[in-house]
């Protein structure tokens, strides 16, 4: 008799980290199902697929309800209890797909190049649905572009002729496919509720009102100079009448009606100048052509990321990153103000209100916790959420994590998290710095994930500097526009009050970051020698070049202006001009497919710093990691295991002084 196998340590264990179920999406259905999105590795391990699971709010296990090759993803309720999502398991494009409660699942809905994200009214059997058409089909003679779109494939024809400004988005092309927005209903054809648009629903976000006569979609118009404005576009169905909402400064975002229809939640957000910081502001509208002006929600600290309203309309919920974790408020519709805190304890998402109007599921998440489904009631405040057991639960971690916080300069009490192994040697320490740069260091992350570092003995910091949301305008404020060196004296501050502790060592420290982490990881490696190696991850490396090619080049231009315009901020804040200080081993990685920092941003640091070495090829101390199919992101799970892999070993080598690998 044998042994049976030891079970593998999802952290230390790359290919068991991998191989973890995520959670993804959520819906609730009228009478209280809740159905999650899990996403799980493929039998090949080269791909994950998603599959529906139903869970049990009263605690018990979970249900598979899918099992196709294919997969499922974007689950949403009819009225009737009717669970719809989409999938590609009838061929190679997602279609709608309806599993009523009892019997097998049938397609529904179906459009060339596939539909996309779902939206159902709460009242009426209608959807929401994304789509696109391609740029030239006739929309008399070939309305769904199949003609078009099968020609252009049949002749492997893949040129795009631009007609103006954004020409590409984060990962893929814009200006061969023009969005479109579907109206469907079961068992007839999808309806496109703005024939005419071309442009105007790139990267479009949408709702519908719970009868299903009102839509809200962003609506993006091009202006002089390469610049676009946002705003929202009311679309009465049937009849398909539009009215368009601008606001008189900014764009809008994340549109949402009130069940009646009578209210439009939207975020007005400002890009500010070069002087004047950033402001993203909750506004209540009204739809109606009468109504006043729009009521702006006070949330104080909290940056909203999310909102939706509760089935009667009387309250708006609201999620968002709040001092380093996240919190959940709800907002009184009439007045605008917010008169309850849900939760304060970690980060949420996917709000899906229950239909008693009593409570609301979400996707929690923090640091220390992977997505799970939680649920929140709505008379109590900071409360302890209810979590509900999910395919795959968390996982154990192998470490503990707390907080770090420490002075800057300016006086400013600067927060972080601090991931270490549990007792045991002085561990090195690595510091992590977040992208964005608004964002937070709150919730779980996949793509970097410290617990795999602190599995193999590393104590892994992550704070939350100047620029960093859920901290209010002022921390924009005290590093605008941008300044690198005002991040690194934050960034600093923590990194010299944690390795104050007994129990990290502060001779063996490296420094990481992605996109503006990596920014800033290449500028740092230009101005301190503290670090023994430092990792930089799709970072901006010559300003002048990325903000041209970048696919946000509106805005970044439109904030920085030209070194001309402003020649001693691109002197101090582009890291290229401090390469010949750099003495600390790099390892650069990026994706060729990566168009928020092109690719040309890590060829060109590359060079600088080959160029530079003037010793044996062989002992060059820097690496670049690249990868020809990924993107501004590593998602595969075969090149995320690689990452882990390269980044962990570089770090290794240089730190902790291992053989290469």
């Amino acid at each position: 008799m044998t042994d049976a196998a030891p079970e593998p340590r999802p952290f230390a264990d790359l290919d068991a980290f991998v191989g973890i179920p995520r959670v993804t999406g959520l819906a609730v259905s009228p009478t209280g199902r809740v159905v999650a999105a899990v996403d799980a590795l493929d039998d090949a391990g080269g791909a994950r697929t998603g599959a529906l699971w139903e869970l049990d709010p009263a605690g018990g296990e979970p249900r598979r309800l899918t099992r196709s090759a294919a997969g499922e993803s974007a689950p949403t309720f009819l009225p009737d209890g009717t669970l719809v999502f989409t999938s590609a398991r009838a061929d190679d494009e997602p279609a709608l797909w309806a599993l009523p409660a009892a019997g097998e699942a049938e397609q529904i809905a179906r459009y060339p190049g596939g539909v996309r994200t779902p939206v159902a009214a709460r009242s009426t059997a209608v959807l929401l649905a994304g789509a696109t058409r391609p740029v030239g089909a006739d929309p008399a003679e070939d309305p769904d572009g199949s003609a078009t779109r099968a020609l252009r494939k049949d002749r492997k024809v893949d040129a795009i002729l631009h007609t103006g400004m954004p020409i590409r988005h984060w990962d893929h092309e814009l200006g061969d496919l023009s969005p479109r927005l579907l109206l469907v209903s079961p068992g007839g054809e999808p309806v496109d509720l703005a024939p005419d648009a071309t442009f105007e629903l790139t990267e479009a976000s949408y709702d519908l009102a719970a009868d299903g006569t009102l839509a809200s979609v962003t609506w993006t118009e091009r202006c002089p100079r390469g610049r676009t404005r946002t705003g929202v576009a009311l679309i009465e169905v049937p009849g398909a009448h539009r009215r368009v909402l601008f606001p008189s400064e900014g764009d809008y975002a994340g549109p949402r009606l009130s069940p009646d229809g009578s209210v439009l939640a939207v975020a007005r957000q400002v890009d500010g100048t070069f002087e004047v910081p950033m402001t993203v502001t909750l506004c209540l509208i009204g739809t109606g052509t009468g109504a006043g002006p729009a009521v702006e929600v006070d949330l104080a600290d909290l940056h909203p990321t999310e909102w939706c309203w509760t089935p009667g309309g009387e309250s708006l919920l609201v999620a968002g990153d709040w001092h380093g974790r996240g919190a959940v408020v709800v907002v009184d519709a009439a007045s605008g103000q917010v008169v309850r805190r849900l939760a304060a304890d970690a980060a949420y998402g996917a709000l899906t209100p229950a239909p008693g109007g009593d409570a609301v599921y979400a996707l929690r998440s923090s640091p220390s916790s992977p997505p799970t489904v939680a649920r929140l009631e709505l008379d109590r405040s900071d409360q302890e959420p209810g979590l509900l057991p999910f395919p795959g639960a968390s996982p154990e971690l192998p470490g503990v994590v707390e907080e770090v916080t420490a002075r800057a300069p300016d006086g400013a009490e600067v927060r972080s998290w601090l991931c270490r192994p549990a007792g045991g040697d002085r561990a090195p320490v690595m510091l992590w710095v977040h992208g964005g740069p608004f964002s937070s260091w709150n919730a779980w992350s996949w793509r970097w994930n410290p617990w795999v570092a602190v599995a193999r003995g590393w104590a892994v910091l992550l704070p939350d500097p100047a620029l960093s949301t859920g901290y209010g305008p002022a921390w924009f404020a005290r590093a605008w526009p941008h300044r690198a060196a005002a991040v690194w004296q934050d960034l600093e501050a923590v990194l010299d009050a944690a390795l104050a502790r007994p129990d990290l060592d502060g001779d063996r420290v490296a420094c990481l970051g992605g996109s503006f982490g990596g920014y800033m990881t290449n500028w740092i490696a230009g101005h301190t020698d503290r670090f023994k190696a430092i990792v930089t991850h799709a970072g901006l490396w010559a300003l002048d070049q990325q903000h041209a090619t970048t696919d946000a080049a509106e805005w970044k231009t439109g904030l920085f202006g030209t070194v001309e315009e402003h020649p001693e901020w691109y002197a101090d804040n582009s890291p290229h001009r401090f390469v010949d200080r750099i003495r600390t081993p790099m390892l650069v990685v990026h994706g060729n497919r990566d168009y928020r920092v092109p690719v040309s941003e890590a060829l060109r640091l590359w060079w600088d710093l080959v160029s530079r070495h003037g010793g044996p090829p062989d002992a060059l101390p820097h690496r670049f990691l690249q990868f020809a199919g990924e993107h501004h992101w590593v998602l595969g799970p075969a090149n995320s295991r690689i990452w882990y892999e390269t980044v962990l070993g570089f770090c290794e080598q240089h730190v902790l002084g291992r053989p290469p690998g």
